[in-house]
């Protein structure tokens, strides 16, 4: 599988330096690396990548809620409880925190020691600063709906008002669409940005990768935006290979080791299997990313737990042992996505894009190439007759593949699923709840913020888990 290597030695200083990332104010006018920007952003970029990553049921389950994976013994996660935990709560704080707060110091960072840098270097950092921001803002409202934006940032306002989803879409492709005239300049460099190493070209293909997904989200909402969104980002250039993937190298030492590990390893505990959903789908297909996805613990093939249920360890098939090495990478976004964004593009007749079944086939062919290697037989794949693209049955087709493509992505598999109403996915055997739309708002907000939380819920149609997002339209 190939990985995207990037240097991350002041990672090891981010958890120490906590405390005192504020105070390094004193800079030397001729070392521009030290303004405390970097460290912010770098910071900001390791938290935001172990929440897209981690499988802890106190702070993210959206590989249950996906149903690539399911429990052994604890049931209430993947039967889509969400409340006995907080883990809306603990989604909401952790990237309002954790997230947003840092990006918006390192920013403000950035803007304030411009004279310590060229414009072009002040103007790449902050281009930087703004995808993260941008990628953060659409992961929140693709999980709550309406929520806290123009005022959300104020420290000093503990009572934001939520803003319309569809207004904050509006405005974050407008960002990445003036964001493309910026990445002329050096960014944070390599040791800082642990994303892409320093590599400008690659954060502006991300930049508009990401602009193609919030356009392509629209695409029966809002179908004028979209169509500006697909158009401005296909023309300024998207992700073309595997190389161009927004990948997140982790270490093999704590505390910077994949929260994955952290989960699935060290804590020595077997509390999750993968779900019969997936297995059974892959099983059917005879697709050969099993051997990489699954673990072969058991004597006759892959037998995935019954989703929902308490399941025997033992007796159903474990995450596979890429997942379980501490410097597994982290995905933000892939090279796979963009083609299969493409592929519903040219399918839907968006800004001229065109070309579905070549998007199609480029897209599986990417999946399989990034974890098997380049040198893995795709054509006898894509020559079955449940897998081969049709125009007559395309949105099940391409929900399928898209759905088991985003594996290690788990929040975009279940977009697929919201989007497509495909694949069809197993109700969770104790509740029998269906799928969740969206995430209940955190319960602090209902206490403490009461006022902007009733009017959100009222404006989005009540703050259930079936309240359809606004460009979930189907």
């Amino acid at each position: 599988m190939k990985k995207y290597i990037v240097s991350i030695f002041s990672l090891l200083l981010l958890i120490s330096c906590s405390d005192d990332k504020y105070e390094r104010m004193n800079v030397d006018p001729k070392n521009p690396s030290s303004v405390p920007a970097e460290y912010l952003f770098s910071s900001a970029s390791k938290e935001l990548m172990d929440q897209v990553t981690n499988l802890n049921v106190n702070t993210n389950i959206f590989r249950f809620v996906s149903q690539y994976l399911t429990s052994t013994t604890y049931t209430q996660e993947p039967n889509y409880n969400l409340t006995d935990r907080n883990i809306p709560g603990s989604h909401f704080t952790l990237l309002y925190r954790n997230v947003l707060i840092d990006l918006k110091d390192a920013e403000e960072f950035a803007i304030a020691n411009d004279q310590l840098l060229e414009e072009s270097e002040v103007n790449a950092r902050l281009a930087q600063i703004h995808v993260l921001q941008v990628f953060t803002w659409q992961y929140l409202v693709d999980t709550f709906g309406n929520v806290p934006y123009t005022e959300a940032l104020d420290t000093e306002n503990t009572t934001p008002v939520y803003d319309d989803a569809n207004a904050i879409y509006e405005d974050l492709i407008n960002k990445l669409i003036d964001n493309n005239e910026n990445f002329g300049g050096q960014g944070f460099p390599g040791g800082e940005d642990l994303i892409y190493d320093g590599n400008m070209d690659k954060w502006q293909k991300f930049s508009n990768s990401l602009l193609l997904r919030l356009g392509m989200r629209l695409t029966e909402s809002n179908p004028e935006l979209a169509n500006l969104a697909v158009q401005t980002a296909v023309s300024n250039g998207l992700m073309t290979s595997n190389d161009d993937n927004a990948i997140f190298q982790y270490l093999n030492s704590t505390p910077n080791t994949n929260p994955l590990w952290e989960d699935l390893v060290q804590s020595g505990r077997n509390d999750f299997v993968a779900a019969n959903t997936i297995v059974d789908y892959m099983n059917d297909l005879e697709d050969p990313r099993r051997t990489v996805y699954f673990d072969d613990n058991l004597e006759d093939g892959y037998n995935g737990g019954t989703y929902g249920a308490s399941n025997s360890y033992s007796a159903n098939t474990h995450i596979g042992a890429e997942f379980r090495d501490p410097a597994h990478p982290g995905i933000l976004m892939d090279y796979t996505e963009v083609e299969f964004l493409l592929t519903e593009a040219a399918a839907r007749g968006i800004a001229g894009v065109n070309d579905a079944e070549s998007h199609y086939e480029n897209a599986i062919t990417a999946s399989m190439q990034y974890w098997l290697g380049d040198d893995v037989d795709v054509d006898s794949y894509l020559d079955q007759d449940n897998v081969a693209y049709s125009d007559d049955n395309w949105e099940e087709t391409v929900a399928l593949q898209f759905w088991l493509a985003m594996y290690d992505n788990a929040f975009q598999g279940w977009y697929v699923w919201r989007k497509f109403d495909a694949p069809v996915l197993n109700i969770p055997s104790v509740t029998e709840n269906p799928v969740p739309l969206r995430f209940t708002y955190p319960i602090l907000e209902q206490n403490l913020n009461g006022a902007s939380y009733n009017e959100a819920a009222n404006a989005i149609g009540g703050d259930t888990q079936q309240t359809p997002l606004f460009w979930d339209v189907q």
